[in-house]
């Protein structure tokens, strides 16, 4: 006869916490302990202005507004984490501050009280750090990651934004107008604002709307021999897709996904300095990314908001270079004054001063967007006022930011959470066209 499996608390990590702080009421049916050491962390990461302080802050008052009118008596009964409503946790909220180490060892030391507590909890450490997980695993203390953040399961499951038209369906595509109907083919994922293409007829084209179980396709621009954007042309396939998108009016927000050199911020700035000085859509284009590094720091920057960010956005003022080249035979002068006035229209702001911040008819650029969380992409995306169109720019195996992964980075929880918006387009580039060089290096090295 076997006995039924004592219910589960989750012993959280600092770390969790400070990534997202309503972990608290993740667990649903199950419980939560906060060990003392965490509450000594979260009180010394709570200065300052970073996001890891203000989450540490929002804790706190989470923390507050639980233990608002308790009694030392109730806490060993645990706080109920939920109002008892529909969806709410029915879980409840221990603390563990029976140990006096600090840091880690304390955590662990926790877990392992609640673990010899035979017949009450089997508790489960959940951290975001791995090595934490591996010293718990060693104890004989059960070990996870925190997952409820996880923007999707599977990465391979992240939409490209680009499908090739079966055969059998091209054959049933009927003219309306300048655009085609087909019938969505059965399994098929479509979207509103998903490329398609054929290559029987060498057709590209874009759905406009999907109902009934047929798509209406409008035909895409051709930017690589046909047009250009501020003189730059589609290089392949998804490129060409890109521009489509970047210079759609109707599509507020785009998406675009892929590795060095396949010449994501090239398109954008292009389609960006286009619409601002020719067309005149937008009045200047704004670009901003994370700012982690790679290497040591190298310490404070001097100068303006501007100036302190232009190094981190090297990517951006190399490609700004290459539009600033004029035609002809202009010479330097020529050269210098149309670099000056590129730079009039391209302002470059830091995230730190975001908040609060309402963009009315810009060309917003998110550069390295893979390195921002969840929270930080709505803060960032939320700013966009009447008019403004929004570019997430990133490779998601490229991240920086520590405890953030491929499937729980902003960048991807974006791209699942907004792939069925009627205004939203994404692709992902295949295709590096940086150099030979670069192009081995990247699949060699």
């Amino acid at each position: 006869m076997t006995s039924e499996p004592r219910p589960r608390i989750y012993v959280l990590d600092t770390s969790v916490l400070v990534h997202d702080p309503t972990a608290l009421f993740s667990f649903e049916e199950h419980h939560v302990c906060i060990p003392g050491a965490v509450l000594e962390e979260l009180d010394s990461a709570k200065e300052g202005l970073s996001e890891v302080a203000r989450n540490a802050r929002q804790v706190s008052r989470f923390l507050d507004q639980l233990l608002a009118g308790r009694t030392p008596a109730q806490l060993s009964d645990g706080l109920p984490l939920g109002a008892g409503g529909p969806g709410q946790p029915t879980g409840r909220l221990f603390f563990e501050i029976e140990h006096h180490t600090h840091g880690d060892t304390a955590i662990l030391a926790a877990a392992r009280s609640l673990n010899a507590r035979q017949g009450e909890f089997a508790p489960v450490l959940v951290s975001k750090d791995i090595n934490l997980r591996i010293r718990a695993q060693v104890s004989g203390i059960a070990a996870e990651d925190y997952e409820s953040d996880r923007a999707i399961d599977d990465i391979d499951l992240l939409p490209t934004g680009v499908a090739e038209i079966p055969a059998q369906t091209w054959e049933q595509a009927q003219q309306q107008g300048e655009c085609l109907r087909l019938p969505v083919p059965p399994g098929a994922a479509w979207r509103v604002n998903q490329c398609l293409f054929t290559e029987r007829d060498n057709f590209e084209g874009i759905i406009r709307s999907i109902a009934d179980g047929w798509a209406l396709l409008a035909p895409l621009r051709d930017f690589r021999a046909a047009h250009s954007v501020w003189g730059i042309r589609g290089r392949n396939r998804e490129q060409n897709f890109a521009l489509n998108l970047l210079m759609d009016p109707e599509i507020d927000l785009v998406t675009l996904l892929g590795s060095a050199g396949t010449g994501k911020t090239l398109l954008t700035l292009a389609a960006g300095l286009s619409q601002t000085m020719d067309e005149n859509r937008y009045r200047e284009v704004i670009a901003t990314r994370a700012t982690v590094a790679i290497g040591e720091e190298i310490g404070y920057l001097p100068g303006t908001e501007e100036e302190k960010m232009t190094p981190w956005m090297g990517a951006l003022m190399d490609n700004l270079e290459v539009l600033a080249s004029p035609g002809g035979s202009s010479g330097d002068w020529g050269r210098a004054a149309t670099a000056d006035l590129l730079h009039s229209r391209v302002r470059i702001r830091s995230l730190s001063f975001m908040r609060g911040r309402t963009f009315l008819e810009k060309f917003v650029i998110l550069d390295e967007a893979q390195n921002l969380t969840a929270k930080q992409m709505k803060t960032l995306i939320t700013r966009a006022g009447p008019g403004t169109k929004v570019i997430c720019l990133g490779n998601i195996g490229q991240i920086d930011t520590p405890y953030l992964t491929e499937s729980t980075s902003g960048l991807t929880y974006v791209v699942d959470r907004l792939k069925d918006w009627p205004h939203s387009g994404h692709v992902t580039l295949q295709r590096g066209e940086r150099s030979r060089l670069a192009d081995y290096a990247s699949e060699a090295l």
